[in-house]
């Protein structure tokens, strides 16, 4: 399955899934296992654990904080993804992947609130402001990632000022806001056993 991880090119002809979509080795093309139980959910949390670049026990903290809080586990647990800072440059179309978000985060280039934020897993809240530092408007990077983002449908709880870097978050994203392939109800049940 197409994670999206490398940008433009899971768009392109390059894409590895693309040229190659069977297993590697000499039966790669003969033999399909059928997965099933434990494997499928494990599997589910591997995918969702590498869309958004955490550690195995970031993402175990991130499932028993969102246990023990009140509401629904599965959506807690993908909101609390979803707000990491990585993640919100990432939507605000800063960068083409969440793996060049989290560099420009790492780098030092993102201010909230006005202040500089360089840890990728902070948790933005509603009402915060993103935005690129000004001495790094003149990054390379930002004219394709702007150009890259225009084409994509901007999130419902994201306000995007494209022409100045900017976003604000209005409120904290819901389940439906979050369009990605993922059944956080296989999570649940991989980390309730």
């Amino acid at each position: 399955m197409k994670l999206f991880l490398k940008g433009t090119k899971c768009f392109s002809d390059k894409c590895a899934i693309e040229k190659r979509n069977f297993a590697p080795g000499q039966h790669g093309k003969d033999r399909k296992a059928k997965i099933v139980g434990y494997g499928l959910q494990l599997r589910e949390k591997q995918k969702t654990k590498r869309m958004y670049f955490t550690q195995e026990s970031q993402f175990r903290n991130y499932f028993e904080k969102a246990a023990r809080s009140k509401g629904v586990t599965g959506e807690i647990l993908l909101q609390s993804l979803e707000r990491r800072l990585d993640n919100v440059v990432y939507r605000l179309g800063f960068g083409i992947s969440r793996r060049q978000a989290r560099q420009l985060v790492r780098h030092g280039h993102i201010h909230v609130n006005g202040k500089k934020v360089n840890i990728p897993s902070y948790p933005v809240s509603a009402g915060e402001e993103i935005a690129i530092r000004a001495s790094s408007l003149k990054l390379a990077i930002l004219e394709p990632a702007k150009e890259f983002a225009s084409h994509q449908n901007a999130p419902n709880w994201l306000e995007i000022d494209r022409d100045n870097y900017k976003g604000k978050v209005l409120a904290l994203p819901k389940r439906e806001d979050i369009h990605l392939p993922i059944n956080e109800q296989l999570i649940v049940e991989l980390y309730s056993k």
